[in-house]
């Protein structure tokens, strides 16, 4: 939340009296809901008759391939997948391997082989950016530990049907798991810590699980951004700065963030400093935040125990009052039709802000040492059952909600999906949103530059700017460095440079 907002709040407390903000009423009425016996929410995402599951979907990566190639330590894992034919397991044997994997081609498999609790080590020694990067569809990869590069763990670009699970990720730089532009995905069973951005970052997907993760440590826990029906359950999320993030980027190409579900969720003690780069989005979140919703609509939050949040348990905001961000026109700033069920909330809010203070003197709750809920901006359609149960500020007008449970949304995974559509012409338009859009938007800063401050550079040599991308240099004190992208071949650096210059948001 912005610094400046205090002044406006205070303004209010005093203009209308406690108990009054935003044009709400005094005290209601107690109601009292059952979670196990009210209406269940079914989901904001119906799949066509062609692809509707005929039961719950546990894999989405499609029948194991029966071709097997074995890595021993020693040997490279890259050198194993550039010779292996589509469809083919790499079992990877313990060991340590430093090196970068890039997966292009579809129904890769690279599987750890974990013996007597050894796992095979990508090691970046500080030096690498990526341990692996994949654009291939079917993708699966397990039971491996990655530590010590610069940019990310395992970053997915623009390919579907991805299985990310059992894997332990420590200090791999910007992004610990970072699938983007995919639809289709299970991120399940991964321990991630360190992160200097999103342990857990799901970005412009759709169709995505993220379940059975301890995350902690890191700036952002876990992020959905500009994504669309997402469920994140039965996870560990603490220590991080934010635990669990529904956001809306602006100037990113997709621009909203749709259906999600918060479910069943350990979020404890998010109490972690903020170490994102400065002038970043992440490193305005407020260090102390169990859960923050920031212009995403349709989220739900549900049987989450969310305790020990220093600021607040959950934090509900538009853009207007969010630090580090530029307005886009075309993104609705708002979060629409917040739903809030029964959680667990416990001791958060003790050491809050002074912004989340005015608001609870707005609302005439003077000498609170706890907040569990707050909302600044309007969020219109939201709900809230029991709130009785809440220390809140700011949603007194949240209507009842009309269910109580999300037992009817099992998940929104599908069977296997085709392949992300290349058209001859896009292939620039492709590696940009898998790519580019990972660390920058059109107006504002996010891990890099924005677009605009790019196009100013290179506008009339795109050309130079291809070859800044295989080969970049550190220009800025004050953003990372660019981890080099010289595994695209020349024609491709071309198209997607020729590509962000001509964007226009």
């Amino acid at each position: 939340m912005k610094k400046g907002l205090i002044l406006g709040v205070l303004v209010a407390a005093v203009a209308f009296g406690a108990g009054t903000y935003f044009g709400r009423s005094g005290k209601q009425d107690l109601t009292i809901s059952s979670s196990t016996s009210g209406a269940s929410y079914s989901g904001g995402f119906k799949a066509d008759a062609a692809t509707k599951p005929e039961g719950v979907i546990r894999s989405v990566a499609g029948p194991a391939p029966t071709n097997i190639v074995v890595v021993k330590d020693g040997e490279s894992i890259q050198a194993a997948i550039k010779a292996a034919p589509k469809g083919t397991i790499v079992r990877v044997m313990p060991g340590t391997y430093h090196e970068t994997v890039y997966i292009d081609k579809d129904d890769i498999r690279i599987i750890g082989v974990i013996e007597e609790g050894r796992r095979p080590v990508l090691d970046g020694q500080k030096k690498l950016n990526d341990a692996i990067l994949y654009s291939g569809n079917n993708f699966v990869a397990e039971n491996l530990e990655i530590r010590n590069y610069k940019g990310n763990g395992i970053m997915g670009q623009a390919g579907n049907n991805f299985e990310i699970r059992n894997n332990v990720i420590a200090e791999s730089g910007v992004y610990g798991i970072f699938p983007q532009l995919g639809q289709n995905g299970i991120v399940e069973h991964n321990v991630v810590s360190g992160i200097a951005d999103a342990a857990i970052y799901i970005g412009m997907s759709d169709n995505i699980l993220v379940a059975h993760n301890d995350v902690f440590d890191s700036v952002a826990g876990i992020e959905i951004e500009n994504s669309r029906h997402a469920i994140v359950e039965n996870n560990y999320v603490h220590n991080n700065s934010g635990g669990l993030l529904a956001f809306v980027t602006p100037g990113l190409p997709i621009k909203d963030t749709v259906d999600v579900i918060f479910r069943n969720n350990f979020v404890v003690g998010n109490n972690h400093p903020n170490f994102g780069a400065p002038g970043s989005t992440v490193s305005g979140i407020p260090a102390g935040t169990g859960i923050l919703i920031m212009a995403a609509d349709d989220v739900v939050v549900e049987s989450n125990i969310i305790s020990d949040n220093k600021v607040a348990g959950m934090i509900i905001t538009d853009h207007a009052n969010a630090s580090n961000i530029t307005a886009d026109p075309e993104s609705d700033p708002n979060s629409d039709r917040v739903k809030i069920l029964d959680n667990v909330m416990l001791r958060n809010g003790y050491d809050t802000i002074p912004e989340a203070k005015a608001l609870l003197l707005a609302d005439g709750k003077v000498g609170r040492k706890n907040l569990d809920i707050v909302r600044v901006g309007p969020s219109p359609g939201s709900c809230i059952v029991n709130r009785h149960q809440y220390i809140t500020a700011g949603v007194d007008d949240f209507a009842e909600c009309d269910f109580t449970n999300t037992a009817a949304t099992v998940n929104y995974l599908l069977p296997p999906v085709p392949p992300r559509e290349i058209k001859p012409g896009e292939r620039g338009k492709v590696v940009y949103l898998g790519i580019c859009t990972g660390c920058h938007t059109y107006n504002g800063r996010m891990i890099g530059p924005p677009v605009q401050v790019i196009q100013a550079l290179y506008m009339d040599n795109p050309q130079g700017l291809a070859d800044f991308i295989a080969k970049p240099t550190k220009k800025r004190d004050d953003y990372p460095e660019m981890p080099p992208q010289d595994y695209l071949d020349p024609e491709t650096r071309l198209a997607v440079a020729q590509y962000m210059l001509q964007v226009t948001n």
